[in-house]
């Protein structure tokens, strides 16, 4: 069978399974008794290691299948949850996930896991990870022969009982099938039709309706009553093709009442000897009303996955050939308006208007459906908090709100790096140790609150901190050590203008480098990053309380609403996310400050920036008694940018300026306009200082 076409779904799958198996581990961490998430992190594994196993990937199966022995384990009551045991199961999925990154890079998906499998086979046997007591009695030792793990209720022993003192045996086949074979269950259908005619089938392991469903691993085991020699049997079996081996063995109802008996008083003490020697007895009620939230939340979410079912998968880049397409059609649709205008006649006139109103909606819905919710963003980061708070020993509560809230594809594919710099920052940085929280009267646990939400055009996402704020002065001391501000220019900064020198390229304000961060890398790329998506950064703290890093991106990079102005000749786009309103101002009206061109626009001193000088138009037009202005911000910051007229708003589309010209001063990209012209769109960011 060929597979190749499958890679990409087999991928994609793979790692929602792995997002998945992250999230419910994390879940099961703060309710270890809740055996409804061990079923879903079963869930994920399994069929992962299906798909794996199909995809000829066998390295990613057999640690799917070694971590979902540990599982079964769980579930069975065999094993206990331990913070250790959850370490080595985080460390599996890392594994698994390296495995599959390997595999979409075009590789094997081969690596070496013999380690983590040893681990895993410990916990498995219950066996100690380590020379720790308290591990040897969280996990229970496992059964060493298969045959024991068969649960009979009392009618079954009966019958067992009652059939061999009519001299028949009872036996426990365990059948495997070959780890290629394509259908399971018809296999196990021809299996049982075998059984069935040698004898009578009491108990099947799992039941025969998961058999049915493929809900099994390789193997599986049947009990059966009969008059035939084992032998006989597991020969008639061996027949079926597609079936790797058949194991026999013969039991009696008093063997399986004594293993019955010993199992229980053995789990019994082992549980009586964890409640001993566990010092977290005491969560056990707050874990269980966790559970029942956890249980409630997971009906609605059930319900929401019912929902969300309704969709289809389509590859990223049909939609960005679709969004090209209907770029093309906006340029072509200004156009069609400027003929349109220009001729005046009414049925063209009509026939335009409703293709503008068409095309208007169309664009909306295919906007829509580059929409991606910053969910698949910050869904990484409540296991990378975990992981960074046990390596820097602190205890970080991480809340993350809005995570619906929507962005273009292109902008969730940026934006997750500098998040992570952010997250690492407020960890490292931010949150003080247990200790030292203590001794300044906070809570032990420190909390970073990760919040996303709509406002106009654009998307805010803030990384909040409880932790020690920014130190204004060290950040001061270090900026004119390396030389970032003049020590007249410190003088005049602000606030927030001093926490954005940490912003800088190479600044670090960390005493030691660490793993973790100090070494002066990071935030500037972080704020490169941002810009270069048409975003910006903020930063507010408040020394001993907390920090908050702001990040505002736009909607959507690629049709932007712009209002057309005039300088000279040349027209250019301002996008109407900058601008505050349009004015005109009397020559007289202009004051000068600081050798710098400034207007009172309502009780506030705005600079003006003459676009003509910015861009070196030539100027040949005579002096005007009023100067057209419109005023544009950034962040709290304010510019009246000086254009000769207003021509009006219009929905453009964004095309970059190549590779050719990089780094132009103030131009984000350019835009066709409806005559054929073009058009350079103003970048405002990079006006106002």
């Amino acid at each position: 069978m060929e597979l190749n076409q499958y890679l990409d779904v087999f991928i994609d799958e793979s790692k929602e399974h792995l997002q998945s198996v992250n999230e419910h581990l994390l879940e099961l961490e703060k309710n270890p008794e809740n055996l409804d998430i061990v079923n879903e992190i079963f869930r994920s594994a399994h069929t992962l290691k299906g798909m794996s196993a199909t995809m000829g990937y066998e390295d990613l199966a057999n640690l799917t299948h070694k971590m979902e022995n540990v599982l079964d384990g769980i579930r069975n009551h065999k094993i206990q949850v331990t913070v250790e045991l959850l370490d080595v199961v985080f460390a599996s999925v890392d594994d698994l996930e390296a495995m599959v990154l390997d595999i979409a890079a075009g590789g094997d998906g081969k690596r070496n896991v013999t380690e983590i499998v040893q681990k895993l086979q410990k916990i498995e046997k219950g066996e100690s990870l380590e020379s720790d007591p308290s591990q040897e009695v969280a996990a229970a030792v496992a059964e060493e022969s298969v045959s024991t793990n068969q649960q009979y209720d009392e009618f079954e022993l009966t019958v067992i009982q009652q059939s061999t003192e009519q001299g028949f045996s009872c036996y426990e086949m365990t059948v495997r099938l070959r780890s290629d074979c394509l259908l399971k269950a018809a296999r196990v259908y021809m299996i049982f039709e075998v059984l069935e005619k040698c004898g009578e089938v009491i108990k099947s392991t799992p039941s025969v309706e998961q058999l049915e469903d493929e809900q099994f691993d390789d193997s599986f085991m049947v009990t059966i009553v009969t008059k035939e020699p084992k032998e006989d049997i597991e020969k008639k079996v061996m027949k079926v093709s597609e079936v790797e081996s058949v194991v026999g063995t013969e039991i009696s109802a008093e063997f399986l009442r004594k293993k019955s008996v010993e199992k229980e008083e053995k789990i019994a003490k082992d549980q009586d000897h964890v409640q001993k020697n566990n010092a977290t007895t005491s969560q056990t009620s707050q874990n269980k009303k966790k559970q029942t939230t956890s249980s409630t939340a997971k009906k609605s979410s059930k319900k929401q996955q019912v929902v969300s079912n309704k969709t289809i998968r389509v590859n990223i880049e049909r939609l960005d050939i679709l969004m090209n397409l209907f770029e093309e059609l906006v340029i072509d649709r200004g156009r069609l308006e400027q003929i349109s205008t220009d001729l005046n006649h009414p049925e063209l006139n009509e026939t335009v208007e409703r293709m503008s109103r068409i095309s208007g909606d169309l664009q909306n819905i295919i906007l829509n459906m580059r929409m991606v919710p910053v969910e698949t963003v910050f869904n990484r980061f409540p296991r990378m908090v975990r992981k960074l708070a046990r390596d820097l020993n602190k205890q970080i509560n991480l809340e993350i709100v809005g995570a619906e809230t929507e962005l273009d594809r292109t902008v969730i594919d940026e934006i997750g790096d500098p998040l992570v710099h952010l997250i690492r920052n407020a960890l490292d940085h931010g949150i003080e140790t247990p200790e030292v929280r203590k001794a300044n009267g906070k809570p032990e646990e420190g909390t970073v609150v990760l919040k996303a939400y709509h406002s106009g055009n654009h998307v805010f996402i803030e990384i909040e901190d409880d932790g020690a704020g920014i130190n204004r002065e060290k950040v001061l001391h270090k900026a004119l050590s390396k030389g970032v501000v003049s020590e007249e220019v410190a003088e005049t900064l602000t606030d927030k203008q001093v926490y954005e020198l940490i912003l800088a390229s190479g600044f670090s304000t960390a005493e030691k480098v660490s793993d973790v961060s100090g070494r002066g890398v990071g935030l500037d790329v972080v704020k490169t990053t941002i810009e270069s998506l048409g975003g910006s950064i903020t930063i507010d703290s408040v020394e001993g309380t907390g920090s908050i890093f702001s990040i505002q991106l736009p909607l959507t990079l690629s049709i932007i609403s712009v209002m057309l102005v005039e300088v000279e000749k040349e027209k250019y786009a301002i996008p109407l996310s900058s601008i505050i309103e349009t004015a005109i101002v009397k020559k007289e009206d202009i004051l000068n400050a600081h050798n710098q061109k400034v207007i009172d626009f309502r009780g506030k001193v705005v600079p003006l920036v003459f676009l003509e000088e910015v861009f070196e138009v030539p100027n040949e037009n005579e002096e005007d008694d009023f100067y057209s202005i419109v005023v544009v911000r950034k962040g709290d910051k304010m510019a009246g940018l000086v254009v000769d007229s207003f021509i009006g708003q219009q929905e453009v589309v964004l095309k970059s300026l190549g590779d050719y010209l990089t780094n132009v001063f103030a131009i984000s990209g350019a835009t066709i306009l409806g005559d054929g012209q073009v058009a350079l769109i103003v970048d405002c960011n990079s006006l106002i200082k």
